[in-house]
């Protein structure tokens, strides 16, 4: 699948890291170092604008090693670019630890995932079918 994408950063545009990798890093596009301090939250631009097909979206999550290292995470996991948005990709990172963290101009600070997706019709019933499990929810299906 090829996507269109305009690339503001000096980076170079994102790649697949390995043969199977499902998603590819977004690097922090600043000027300068900044610190994300605990419990803070902070847009950080990545420089790229993308061109998604119909159908598609772009789903920003965490990395895993930023994650259990520094406790830093993507806060509104995962976050959504639908494929009629064409500003900026930005990542909105929280640092859930007790220390400051300082981010770095190029710092893979998150990981883009491209997924397909549906849109659906809403029908609107006045009851809907039974099933076993019915309103059981958090944790009703046990451990």
């Amino acid at each position: 699948m090829k996507i269109k994408i305009v690339n503001h950063s000096p980076y170079p545009c994102p790649s697949y890291a390995t043969e199977l990798s499902a998603g590819v890093d977004l690097k922090a596009c600043l000027e300068a170092p900044v610190v994300l301090e605990p419990l803070q939250r902070m847009l950080v631009p990545t420089g790229l604008f993308i061109a998604l097909p119909a159908g598609y979206e772009a789903q920003v999550r965490p990395r895993s090693g930023l994650a259990i290292k520094h406790g830093i995470t993507v806060l509104n996991s995962p976050g959504t670019v639908d494929a009629d948005y064409r500003g900026e990709i930005k990542v909105i990172l929280v640092n859930l630890s007790q220390e400051p963290f300082q981010i770095v101009p190029g710092e893979r600070i998150a990981q883009m995932v491209i997924a397909r997706h549906e849109q659906a019709q809403w029908e609107q019933v006045e009851v809907l079918e039974e099933t076993t499990r019915g309103a059981g929810g958090f944790g009703s299906t046990g451990k």
